[in-house]
């Protein structure tokens, strides 16, 4: 009887063992990324803890800047009140300065014409000229 070697038999071993090796190699491998996302979660938890740390003065800053905020929104308010109040004022004011100018100019200008006639009776009446006399 000859003897006939089974080749086929080792190829099944061979593709086990291959299967065998890289199910062992995913393995490992998932053992390591097991640890890298072990070291990760414990970084997070840290910067968790300082995030809970550091939340509460910002909490504070920030509810302090809300009252300035809030007591400068009302400042401004009080302040537009008092700039209109103001421009109301210059407004009844420029009015007034107005009518009293309008008031005025008329008697001036009359002040004006009868001290010129004033003047020139007083010139008559040095020179001793008269009214009928062209020169």
């Amino acid at each position: 009887m000859a003897s006939s070697f089974d080749w086929g038999m080792v190829l099944d071993i061979g593709v086990g063992v291959g299967v065998l090796l890289v199910g062992i190699g995913v393995l490992l491998g998932m053992l390591a990324l097991a640890k890298t996302l072990q070291r990760v979660n414990v970084t997070l938890d840290e910067v968790d803890r300082q995030l809970v740390a550091l939340g509460k003065p910002v909490t504070a800053t920030l509810e302090h800047l809300d009252g300035i905020v809030e007591t400068t929104d009302r400042t401004l308010t009080s302040l537009g009140g008092a700039v209109g109040a103001l421009e109301r004022a210059a407004g009844s004011l420029s009015k007034t300065a107005d009518l009293a100018k309008g008031a005025l100019a008329p008697a001036i200008v009359n002040v004006g014409a009868t001290l010129g006639g004033i003047t020139a009776g007083l010139r008559r009446l040095i020179a001793g000229k008269s009214s009928d006399d062209p020169s």
